[in-house]
């Protein structure tokens, strides 16, 4: 199975995806760290480093599926061509998709989780508020392929736990 994480840098997206990973036993591969990596490694921040961390997660989840092995992507997948992406991928490889979507319905909290993201990404050199307001103004209403497929939607405001098992019970329907 391929379960695709998608919502707005801070929502509560990577937390609930390795909660749910550890409880199934799935590994989560997470683009944030990967665009920090290629950051790091010195390529220009000019450069589409966000899309080439897309393609290496994409790359790393279709190496698990191949294998037969379920995986978590963890990515803010704003775009309906991001989201594409992995209807593509599901498709190439046979592979059931879900799609779990964090949104975070209080603003003060959200703005209180970014700013400490933000304080953290400055070690990395991703980018922070900027983000969230370039993906809030770059959100896509689902449609098209990504849009027919099975998704929930978890709000972080919620208790973690419940989060979870709300996610657990969507994937194993």
């Amino acid at each position: 199975m391929l379960i695709v994480m998608a919502g707005l840098p801070a929502a509560g997206k990577s937390t609930i995806a390795e909660v749910v990973g550890n409880r199934m036993g799935v590994p989560v591969v997470s683009v944030d760290p990967i665009e920090a990596a290629i950051l790091s490694a010195g390529i220009d921040a000019d450069q589409p480093t966000g899309l080439a961390a897309y393609l290496v997660a994409e790359a790393f989840a279709d190496a698990v599926l191949t294998g037969g092995g379920s995986i978590i992507v963890d990515a803010v997948n704003a775009v309906n061509p991001a989201r594409e992406q992995w209807v593509k991928l599901a498709e190439r490889q046979k592979a059931e998709l879900r799609f779990i979507e964090v949104i975070c319905s209080d603003g003060e909290l959200h703005g209180e989780r970014l700013a400490a993201r933000t304080a953290r990404l400055e070690k990395t050199a991703l980018p922070g508020a900027f983000a969230v307001e370039q993906s809030l103004d770059e959100w896509e209403d689902w449609s098209g392929a990504s849009g027919a497929i099975a998704r929930i939607t978890l709000d972080s405001v919620e208790p973690l736990g419940i989060n979870v098992e709300r996610a657990i019970a969507f994937l194993q329907r």
